[in-house]
């Protein structure tokens, strides 16, 4: 999940990532409801619907395991495979970039967590499970060490952080947040840990993928810096607070 090797404590909770995203549905499910992938809604068209923006955000579980096409077609060029599982066995969601219907079939433009980063690529619908919205969007400044979280454009969260060193850069670029572990018991890592799309663009070989994590620390004394290996750090009363604001789905900018 992280771009910081995990214990073998984090490795065993990885598995409860799958109630935390289950709970996330719930909490999309009372908040807003959810929409069919296969149908998308009840005006669906075959011009291009933007379903991502600074305001809001669509994201879908992967229910079946499938190939991101380079345009929305079934006999394009394959950019990379999308499993339904992640590195860490937790269940794989997408971000929805855009929606465009073909034919009979519906497709969705979708935020990839592969390397090169913030890649992109056409899935089908039919890949796909319920469509949920988010209206929060997180962004974190490698320059001025700082993470905010907003709301529909309006900033409900703020604070100073730890991101890679050097070395060790957080990458750049558009990602978005892939699940959420708790109950770990590993003070490196705080109380929670969000997992993101982002992927190390040198630690390639680590466990995982290299995986760009969110997440407390047990050192908040070296905040705020360039610290990690390529995880966004801050301290445990800040990720504590970042868990009750924001879901799984969020869309994430490194700038």
């Amino acid at each position: 999940m992280t771009a910081d090797r995990s214990s073998p404590s984090v490795r065993r909770c990885r598995t409860v990532v799958v109630s935390s995203l289950a709970a996330a549905v719930l909490a999309a499910l009372a908040a807003g409801g959810a929409t069919s992938a296969a149908t998308g809604s009840a005006t669906a068209s075959s011009h291009l619907v933007v379903l991502t923006n600074s305001l809001v955000a669509h994201w879908a579980p992967v229910v079946g395991a499938v190939d991101a096409r380079r345009a929305p077609s079934a006999g394009a060029g394959v950019v990379a495979p999308v499993p339904m599982v992640t590195g860490e066995n937790t269940q794989n969601i997408l971000l929805l970039l855009a929606r465009k219907n073909v034919g009979a079939l519906t497709w969705y433009d979708v935020r990839l967590a592969t390397l090169p980063n913030s890649q992109t690529g056409w899935v089908p619908a039919s890949s796909l499970g319920n469509v949920y919205t988010v209206t929060t969007h997180l962004y974190v400044d490698r320059e001025t060490f700082t993470a905010t979280l907003k709301r529909s454009g309006r900033t409900i969260f703020t604070t100073r952080v730890g991101v890679g060193k050097s070395y060790w850069p957080t990458p750049k670029g558009e990602f978005y947040i892939r699940d959420k572990i708790t109950n770990f018991g590993n003070p490196f890592y705080g109380p929670v840990a969000f997992g993101t799309s982002a992927r190390s663009d040198v630690l390639t070989d680590w466990p995982g993928g290299g995986y760009v994590g969110v997440h407390g620390t047990n050192e908040p004394g070296i905040l705020p810096g360039a610290v990690s290996h390529g995880c966004v750090r801050m301290v445990n009363s800040a990720i504590l607070r970042l868990a009750q604001l924001m879901p799984v789905g969020t869309p994430l900018t490194v700038t």
